[in-house]
């Protein structure tokens, strides 16, 4: 006996089974851990220097990949930035180099990378830190 299923009939079917909820994220998006890390090297109510690292991960692995930092110093009208980065048992190595901040009010900031799961990529426990020129104090935070 032939039966004849009508596009009609196979689309009431498939319909709800492929669409996907409203509140369903990619599972692109759920592979990955996006992280913002932000320190602040100053004492009482300034932060200079500041810095804030993006970095992401795949689930369960041990590479980080560094995504953007952001540098600041407050209470300067100028300045000069770099970022650093130490794996763990390795060397400092420069990340970004030596970079014109842009005024912003009463502080500074410099900022490498983009969005998105781009850069470098560094072992877990890495530390990533920022420095002004002519400031001896670094701002640091560990990529976890």
């Amino acid at each position: 006996m032939n039966r004849k299923i009508t596009t009609a009939a196979l689309a009431v079917v498939l319909v709800p089974v492929a669409a996907p909820s409203a509140s369903a994220e990619p599972l692109a998006a759920r592979a990955y851990v996006d992280t913002r890390a932000r320190d602040c090297a100053g004492s009482g109510s300034g932060c200079s220097p500041g810095i804030v690292v993006h970095h992401w991960h795949r689930r369960g692995a041990q590479a980080r990949g560094v995504g953007w930092v952001y540098a600041s110093r407050e209470g300067v009208r100028s300045g000069t930035a770099r970022w650093l980065v130490k794996a763990p048992g390795a060397a400092w190595k420069t990340g970004g180099g030596w970079k014109a901040a842009t005024r912003t009010g009463s502080f500074v900031e410099a900022s490498w990378g983009r969005d998105g799961h781009t850069g470098p990529k560094y072992p877990r426990n890495t530390k990533v830190c920022v420095e002004f020129r002519g400031l001896s104090t670094k701002a640091c935070v560990t990529l976890k």
